[in-house]
């Protein structure tokens, strides 16, 4: 691997950073607070490959020999810096998926304490995230829950027995350390239902809890009065513990 192909890399993988920056791909590997900072790696390596490209031009044009040994032969990195390559064609040419159902119902909840719980509405319906209902009807004893109409959105996961769960991942940094909040579903459940297809339930608090049969976890219920199919979101992962 000679400086010309190191700079190839060096391009193309800001290039592809930049790319992953500017569209939706990036929020697949990291959350969207990261983003600055993936669009500062990827102008960063560009400027690096430019840079590497213009010392070999000026090296060059002024008749330096660099990097030859006694008997005139150029020196070169080791083979296996090629290997450098392959998480470049893996960023180019391959979109992971956001993680679902298999990884959520071989995970234990991730479900945890809050340190507070924030404002509600006082009239009408309350829309929520996995997260803030899970918390709320776990460690608030549904308080703030109790006699109001629930909306949440997540993606739907089946246990062994075929017990259905509402599921958001949640992360703090980035996909690697995901892990699934899970609100399992009673009343009004539709007769057939997809892993991975991601709902809208309408419904209300139930004391009814369990507990994950993973970790032991605590896992609260939410009573269904309708579901409808809703489009994979934007950022398919809950970053509101972290926020």
């Amino acid at each position: 691997m000679n400086r010309q192909a190191q700079a190839a890399i060096l391009f193309l993988t800001g290039a592809a950073l930049l790319h992953a920056g500017f569209t939706n791909l990036y929020l697949r590997y990291v959350k969207a607070g990261l983003q600055p900072l993936l669009l500062a790696s990827g102008a960063v390596l560009i400027v690096a490959a430019l840079a590497t490209i213009w010392y070999e031009w000026r090296g060059r044009r002024n008749h330096e020999v660099d990097a030859h040994d006694d008997h005139g032969h150029t020196h070169r990195e080791p083979r296996i810096s090629w290997l450098l390559v392959l998480p470049l064609l893996a960023l180019i040419l391959v979109a992971p998926p956001a993680l679902g159902s298999y990884s959520a119902m071989r995970t234990g909840t991730a479900l945890q304490q809050p340190y507070g719980y924030g404002k509600l509405p006082a009239t009408g319906p309350l829309d929520l995230n996995v997260v803030d209902y899970a918390t709320r009807a776990v460690y608030d004893h549904g308080r703030s829950l109790k006699g109001r109409e629930i909306k949440v959105t997540g993606f739907v996961a089946l246990d062994r027995s075929g017990a259905p769960y509402l599921v958001r991942m949640a992360l703090n940094c980035c996909a690697a350390d995901a892990q699934p909040v899970k609100i399992a579903l009673t009343g009004k459940i539709p007769p057939v239902l997809q892993p991975d297809k991601w709902l809208e339930i309408t419904g209300s608090y139930t004391t009814r809890q369990t507990r994950d049969p993973v970790n032991g976890g605590p896992v609260p219920y939410l009573k269904v009065t309708s579901a409808t199919p809703v489009a994979t979101p934007k950022d398919p992962y809950d970053e509101s513990w972290n926020n």
